[in-house]
């Protein structure tokens, strides 16, 4: 095998990840948009950063200085963010079973939350 052709198959391979996660982001953005709108709130808010995480606080009724905790003090913002997830999936009228999944495999469980049956509770 010729140094070319090793370069030309990493090069695809790159690209056949970097297609993956495109089509993963968007998926998330997608799915997060239409979370956004069955809670009442403009699912455009999905896209901009920092705006979205306090969209998600409006719509899980946490307090909105919750977002400096989530983006300034380590450690402790994977628990609130779980917290966060939790109130995310009671918002639904989902459970901690619900939450885990939103955690763990996020990319099966938001488009669920967003395109399936679930009803905004508030």
């Amino acid at each position: 095998m010729e140094m070319n052709e090793s370069v030309g198959i990493f090069a695809a391979i790159g690209t056949v990840g970097l297609l993956f996660f495109l089509a993963i982001a968007i998926l998330m953005i997608i799915s997060l948009w239409k979370i956004f709108e069955k809670a009442g709130k403009p699912g455009w808010a999905a896209i901009i950063p920092v705006y979205n995480t306090i969209v998600l606080l409006e719509i899980t009724k946490k307090p909105v200085w919750w977002i400096f905790i989530l983006l300034f003090v380590p450690v402790v913002n994977f628990i609130f963010a779980i917290m966060l997830l939790h109130a995310l999936s009671t918002s639904f009228g989902k459970g901690t079973g619900f939450t885990l999944g939103l955690l763990f495999l996020g990319v099966i469980f938001y488009p669920i939350l967003g395109f399936g049956s679930a009803e905004y509770q508030g």
